[in-house]
């Protein structure tokens, strides 16, 4: 029987004490080992917020799996955090681990999806966008000088994302996922969310790989 170590993660102290989102967890992570043929040797449970990278029960549950050689059983991608060096730091401890809802995803693919996320986490275009305009309803005046400094850090963000993604692309065009619509059911299928944490189309590929074009003309 192969050893496994539990990780979960809730958001808050409250979530914490109530068990809100923590039954889900060990529920998936106990059916999961029973079905794959762990044996939980410990669980380990940490009330942390998402974007920090310090967390010590985690650092202790790493330990864990490093001295009794068990793999980390975690129930979701995301209760890893949306931090791509939180992510790094995992890989780099050389502790095999398994996310529960997505256990096919290797570590090149989980790395490639802790970028966007973080990207996605990070941006704030959006936002800035929607304060720019009600201030302009407001009869702010915004000025050139705003506007530009929006259109530069919103080009550099999705040139950065863009980045990201150019290893995955090229990847999936080795495997004969060429065309924008295979890519796209492949992003999909693979669990891979847009900029906007939404589906990808053949539309939104295009437009990446255009990105990634004039990234490489410039």
């Amino acid at each position: 029987m192969k050893k496994a170590v539990a990780y979960y993660r809730v958001s808050t102290e409250r979530q914490g004490q109530s068990g809100l989102g923590l039954e889900a967890q060990k529920k998936s992570v106990t059916e999961f080992s029973k079905a794959h043929g762990y044996v939980l040797d410990k669980e380990f449970i940490e009330i942390e917020t998402g974007k920090r990278n310090n967390r010590p029960v985690l650092t202790e549950a790493l330990a864990r799996c490093k001295s009794v050689n068990a793999t980390l059983l975690i129930a979701k991608l995301d209760r890893l955090g949306r931090n791509l060096r939180f992510i790094t730091t995992i890989q780099e401890s050389g502790v095999d681990f398994t996310a529960v809802d997505n256990p096919n995803a290797g570590k090149f693919m989980v790395h490639i999806m802790a970028a966007v996320a973080e990207y996605e986490r990070d941006q704030i275009s959006e936002r800035t966008a929607a304060a720019l305009q009600a201030a302009k309803a407001r009869g702010v005046k915004l000025g050139v000088y705003g506007r530009k400094v929006l259109a530069l850090e919103n080009k550099k963000k999705a040139n950065a994302c863009a980045q990201s993604m150019k290893p995955l692309i090229e990847e999936l065009r080795v495997k004969g996922i060429v065309t924008v619509r295979q890519i796209a059911n492949e992003l999909n299928r693979l669990g891979i969310a847009t900029y906007y944490n939404r589906k990808w189309h053949p539309t939104t590929v295009h437009n990446l790989l255009k990105r990634l074009r004039n990234i490489t003309e410039n």
